[in-house]
């Protein structure tokens, strides 16, 4: 079950490091952010040896992967007099 928990704990992860590096890659200072979260969350937990608590932090993590994912839009200021925004 441990090995199981640490491969699905790695997993995600990674996909939440890609998913930010794609959502945030023209905003170098957020996506910079993004990742210090991620990791010191993850370190922050790295000694957690509940299986019920890291099956919590587990699941908060793809909630998060999911939400960032799908409900954030970067977009990026085109012209300030006309208000004009590209995403």
């Amino acid at each position: 079950m441990i090995v199981m928990q640490r491969a699905r704990a790695l997993n995600i992860f990674k996909k939440l490091h890609r998913t930010c590096e794609n959502v945030f890659k023209a905003d170098i200072e957020t996506l910079q952010a993004a990742r210090e979260k991620i990791n010191s969350e993850f370190r922050a937990n790295r000694n957690e040896t509940d299986a019920e608590k890291i099956n919590e932090l587990l699941k908060n993590a793809e909630d998060c992967e999911t939400l960032i994912r799908t409900a954030v839009i970067q977009m990026e200021l085109i012209d300030a007099e006309k208000n004009v925004y590209n995403s």
